[in-house]
């Protein structure tokens, strides 16, 4: 049993479909504190009703946030605990809380994360792309003008990127991303993470594309979409030219090979011809 700590404010993460990926300590938690602070407290309550609990709630969201940190910062500092919990997954990522959290911070209490359930972490995990380097970006502008903007600017982003997306733009969503960022960069679509109807599609921006125009089904739900970065000159021109070599190899000797393949690509020359052992050392 995890024992509250007065004046401490717990970000709590909640599920985001499935009702088992909430946490012992989580429950543990929620039942503990004095009150927990929700995004909606309807939604909340039914999540409590689930796991049998009963607690006062607060409604902390984008429109009442600045008015409410104040509040509750002084119900800290009075000796109680309280929690912090979104709509589903971890509180403050792309949900409002972070200036309830400065603001508890600010007055030099407590805060403390209970980890648990994050669809963007959940979507990265399962997508096969590059995850040593990311970056979250959250919703896009609705607006499409906006949109195309932002991915204008992120067409050249070499971090795999993480996108979230609503079911009623998912569609000119992935089509500004096939015009800006090409039909072949590689992506997975997670749909609907942790529920019934959980689909993941990984291939290239275009199939993917094409799949959702194509599955009424797959226009339903919450989405994260995964995006490979785009790769770095050098990298790509490197690549192109492996590629060439490949193909050229087949029908010539090697060393022609990677000679023709670097004319083509611009590729070191040295860097396709030891692409092979077996072509080490000739001339």
């Amino acid at each position: 049993m995890t024992t509250m700590k007065p004046g401490t404010l717990y970000v709590v993460a909640t599920p985001i479909g499935n009702l088992g990926d909430l946490s012992s300590r989580a429950r543990d938690v929620l039942a503990g504190v004095n009150a927990i602070c929700a995004e909606d407290t309807r939604h909340t309550r039914q999540l409590l009703s689930a796991f049998g609990m009963e607690k006062p709630l607060v409604a902390l969201h984008e429109h009442n946030e600045d008015e409410m940190a104040g509040r509750l910062v002084e119900r800290l500092r009075a000796g109680e605990s309280l929690a912090l919990v979104s709509d589903a997954g971890t509180p403050l990522v792309s949900d409002p809380g972070y200036r309830l959290v400065r603001e508890v911070r600010a007055a030099g209490l407590a805060v403390s994360p209970v980890p648990g359930a994050c669809a963007a972490i959940a979507a990265l995990s399962v997508a096969g792309i590059p995850s040593d380097r990311f970056c979250f970006e959250g919703f896009l502008p609705a607006k499409a003008s906006a949109r195309r903007e932002r991915l204008s600017a992120l067409a050249r982003e070499s971090r795999t990127m993480v996108f979230y997306e609503s079911s009623h733009r998912i569609e000119e969503s992935l089509a500004d991303f096939v015009t800006l960022f090409g039909a072949d960069r590689e992506a997975t679509l997670a749909r609907e993470l942790t529920k019934l109807f959980e689909t993941v599609l990984g291939e290239s921006l275009g199939g993917i594309l094409a799949r959702v125009n194509g599955d009424d089904n797959q226009r339903k739900g919450e989405f994260v979409l995964v995006v490979r970065g785009c790769e770095d000159d050098a990298s790509a021109v490197l690549k192109e030219g492996q590629r060439l070599y490949a193909k050229l190899a087949e029908h010539m000797k090697p060393s022609q090979a990677a000679r023709l393949a670097a004319e083509l690509s611009g590729a070191p020359r040295k860097a396709l011809y030891g692409v092979h052992d077996d072509i080490a050392g000739e001339t």
